[in-house]
């Protein structure tokens, strides 16, 4: 079981996965609602990203499981 994240460190682990997995950079990001508890849950926010000089706005929900990133789900806004 893993141990308890901070939202702080969540955040973190969030803005790693955009930035290795879709070569995405940060701007923004607000937590909405987060349910993640022993490293498993959902955390749900709405965020800045910059993409090849491109800024757009999304809310974007992350899947945590076992204290990372297993998925995500994306709507721009």
């Amino acid at each position: 079981m893993a141990a308890d994240l901070t939202q702080e460190e969540l955040v973190e682990k969030a803005k790693q996965y955009l930035k290795v997995t879709y070569g995405e950079d940060t701007v923004r990001m607000e937590v909405l609602d987060n349910t993640v508890t022993n490293g498993s849950g959902k955390l749900s926010v709405e965020c800045t990203v910059s993409w090849r000089g491109q800024q757009s706005n999304w809310r974007k929900v992350f899947y945590f499981e076992n204290g990372s990133v297993a998925n995500m789900s994306a709507r721009q806004i």
